[in-house]
């Protein structure tokens, strides 16, 4: 009988934890389709409008996975854009990366770098898009000496844009134990500091998506 009780108490919380899994790849990927497909993230509404017919020159800069260049391209059609690609297989093992690798073409004249030596002059970009990328970096020191060469690249009257999930409680509840992979607000926080740029505006886009623009020290945008 206490044999029989055993098997049938563990089948109960084989199936309940089945369903958990279920209800958490549900909530995830229900999530998903809300902030890529229902959101408007990709109409780039929260990039606001050229004041003018100015061209810039803008640098968008991805992981091995790049959607945006080409609504970039669209957006700012007067400007020059550079695309750069710091994906390398050995630092960036991400299984969900090589997958889009294979199924997306890279963007016409998309150039790979090195994530502490962009091929970009001083003062030379008016915005600097990374776009769901930085996070791949998980080496701290690597980070932050990302962001410094960001901070050398661009214009001192230029605009950093930075999006990324966080480590909180919302991805967490969408994401599970998925949302470890991203970091959060304050260790954002630390390498804008420790590189020395100033964050002028947080932007949430769904509670899941965060926007930080950044500018150099001393500047405005």
């Amino acid at each position: 009988i206490l044999f029989n009780y055993a098997k049938s108490t563990f089948g109960i919380w084989i199936v309940v934890l089945g369903l958990l899994i279920l209800l958490s790849t549900v909530i995830s990927l229900a999530v998903s389709f809300y902030v890529y497909d229902l959101s408007g993230l990709y109409k780039l509404n929260w990039i606001a409008d050229p004041a003018n017919i100015e061209k810039f020159n803008i640098v968008n800069i991805n992981a091995g996975f790049d959607e945006t260049s080409i609504l970039l391209n669209a957006k700012f059609s007067d400007s020059q854009l550079l695309v750069f690609d710091f994906y390398d297989p050995k630092k960036h093992t991400e299984p969900s990366i090589k997958r889009a690798r294979k199924a997306y073409g890279l963007f016409p004249n998309t150039k790979s770098v090195s994530t502490t030596n962009l091929p970009a002059a001083d003062n030379s970009a008016d915005k600097i898009f990374v776009i769901f990328a930085a996070h791949e970096i998980r080496n701290k020191q690597e980070r932050i000496e990302f962001f410094k060469e960001m901070k050398r690249v661009i214009r001192p009257t230029g605009e950093i844009f930075i999006m990324e999930h966080l480590r909180d409680l919302p991805n967490f509840l969408a994401y599970n134990v998925g949302f470890l992979h991203f970091y959060a607000k304050q260790s954002w926080l630390e390498i804008f500091g420790l590189s020395k740029l100033t964050l002028v505006s947080e932007q949430k886009i769904t509670p899941f998506i965060s926007i930080y623009t950044l500018t150099k020290y001393g500047a405005s945008s």
